[in-house]
Formats: C-alpha cells, structure tokens, sequence
C-alpha cells in the first residue's frame, strides 16, 4: 500500500506534457465553394484527421486544434474551437465534430486578409503551445477586403507561421497567390488538383506541419 501510495504520488506530481502545436485549421466557404465541394472539404479533412500515421502524432505532441471558416469581411467563425489530442479520443471525437460541421457562411466574398487576422486573433488566450501555426486553405484570390501581406507580417513578427493549401482548377494562379502573399517565411504551399485532390492534399499538408518544425 505504501510503495502503490508512492507511485501515486510520483505520478500526479509529474508535469503535464507539453503541447507542440497549436494549429487553427482555416476552411474557404466563399462562395466560390458549391455545396458538394465543401463536403468534400470537411470529409476530407476528418480523413486526414483520423490518419494513423497523424492521429498518432497529434496525440503524441499534444497538439491543440481549432477550426475557422472565412469568407467574406466580416464573416469568419471558430466552428470548433481550441482541443488538446490528449488521446486517440480526442483525435476521433474531433474528427466527427469536423465531418458534422455545417457552412458557416453561402453567398460571400473572399478576404483572406480579415481571415488570417481572425486566426491570428483566435491564439489570444488559446493554448500554451510550442509552436502556433495557420492552415490557410482557399481556392481563390481577394476580391474583398486589406492588404494580405500586412496580415503575414503581422504574423511572422508574432512568430506564427502561415502556411497556404491553394485548390487550384487550372494553373497555378491561387498557388502563386499563396506563395507571394500569404506564407510566412517559415511556411509552405501545398497545391490540391481541384476539390477532388483535396483529401489528399490536406492529409499531406497536417503530416507536414505536425512533423516538421518548419516548411
């Protein structure tokens, strides 16, 4: 009893592990997304998020996510905000929330601008993480809005990295939007073929920001 009262005691005393990341998942809902291309979107990304080779890192890094959906000025909204993956649990609980998730906004610009101040706003009381990064995704350039690169600016003198995951049609006009405008200099741009490439992109893109200290 002494020697198990002990451990206890060990135990307990032990600090809590320390998250590695905390990363703001930021969706386009502009209305250049239809209906059936933000599902692919959500399911998408509740996919990578239930990725073995991710889960396991997520809980093992202790990384905190949240979830933003932007468009237009004044419309951006944390649908899930701040959760530790304390567990493989947490990671499949919130991958459900992710896949549950309804538009936030139809029918609205698109300002990344105000979005990225959204996200950078939103670490503001969050959690106490290692690194903080934003996950940019969008399939179109301003057509409302400030200044882009201002906001990342911003960003990197915080010491947060922005990185780009660019849904391309045809080209590569929103790749070298996201390449010019909206990363860090620590950050990366990951390119979707179209919507249908997105699963893939996205799953590619989190491995790579929970692996990596930088891109």
């Amino acid at each position: 009893m002494i020697l198990r009262t002990l451990f206890l005691c060990l135990f307990l005393a032990q600090p809590a592990q320390a998250c590695r990341t905390a990363l703001i998942l930021a969706m386009d809902v502009s209305q250049s997304v239809d209906p059936g291309e933000f599902r692919l979107q959500i399911d998408g990304l509740a996919a990578a998020l239930r990725d073995p080779e991710i889960a396991e890192i997520l809980v093992r890094d202790q990384v905190a996510l949240s979830v933003l959906q932007w468009s237009g000025v004044d419309a951006q909204e944390v649908s899930l905000d701040w959760t530790r993956m304390r567990s493989p649990t947490h990671v499949q609980v919130f991958a459900n929330a992710v896949q549950r998730l309804e538009r936030g906004f139809v029918m609205s610009n698109t300002a990344p601008a105000e979005a990225m101040q959204r996200a950078l706003q939103h670490f503001q009381g969050g959690p106490d993480c290692d690194r903080r990064v934003v996950d940019m995704s969008g399939d179109g350039t301003p057509n409302a809005g400030g200044e882009v690169g201002r906001i990342r600016r911003t960003a990197e003198r915080a010491g947060i990295t922005v990185n780009g995951l660019a849904i391309e049609s045809l080209g590569r006009a929103i790749t070298n939007f996201y390449l010019r405008s909206v990363i860090t200099s620590d950050g990366f741009v990951e390119t979707a073929r179209g919507y249908r490439d997105y699963a893939r992109a996205i799953r590619r893109k989190i491995l790579r920001e929970v692996s990596t200290v930088s891109g």
